[in-house]
């Protein structure tokens, strides 16, 4: 397992090893062994998969506050998809920065998202799926989410002028200064 680390304390790039032949590949996506070994002491509790028909769908940007909040290791299981997080964790030398990377079925990486920051994504290709470990539950009242398009956090999804596919709840979502948010940075 490749383990890179982003330009935001605690996101990391995981990209696992993949081992093919004529039958295809086996891939081992999370050895908490393996993880711990790196820092990645994680338990997860829910698995959730979701499935976009169009290029330009986005979802996001939600996360869950404290006491529910989540960490998520996010990966495409087919099609290609650009996932993004942003740091909302109070006094964070990176507060309100995001960083996004291409997930797809073809090169098996995967972003590992802690606790504190919001999560989105953008489908590039029909009928990508998205797959991801959560640590926590879902709880509906502690779920909060962001606006896509908030200039304060300024994400280049890629989408090249084109209008996104939205949800309701998505297209309504407030702005990052109006979010209730209970995230304390306790890093260096």
């Amino acid at each position: 397992m490749q383990v890179e680390d982003t330009p935001i304390e605690g996101l990391k790039i995981l990209t696992p090893r993949r081992f093919g032949d004529a039958r295809g590949f086996f891939s081992e996506s999370w050895n908490s062994r393996v993880m711990a070994e790196h820092g990645l002491d994680y338990t997860f509790v829910q698995d959730n998969h979701s499935l976009s028909e169009a290029p330009g769908t986005l979802r996001g940007l939600h996360c869950q506050v404290n006491p529910d909040a989540q960490a998520k290791l996010v990966r495409c299981g087919h099609g290609r998809l650009f996932d993004v997080a942003v740091d909302i964790r109070r006094g964070s030398p990176t507060y309100g920065q995001w960083f996004g990377a291409e997930l797809s079925f073809e090169n098996g990486r995967q972003l590992m998202i802690p606790a504190g920051f919001l999560h989105g994504f953008v489908t590039r290709e029909p009928n990508t799926e998205i797959v991801y470990k959560c640590t926590g539950f879902y709880a509906p009242e502690a779920d909060r989410s962001v606006r896509y398009d908030d200039p304060a956090i300024g994400i280049d999804w890629g989408l090249d002028g084109a209008e996104p596919v939205l949800s309701h709840k998505d297209a309504e979502a407030p702005v990052l200064a109006d979010l209730d948010n209970n995230f304390e940075y306790g890093g260096a």
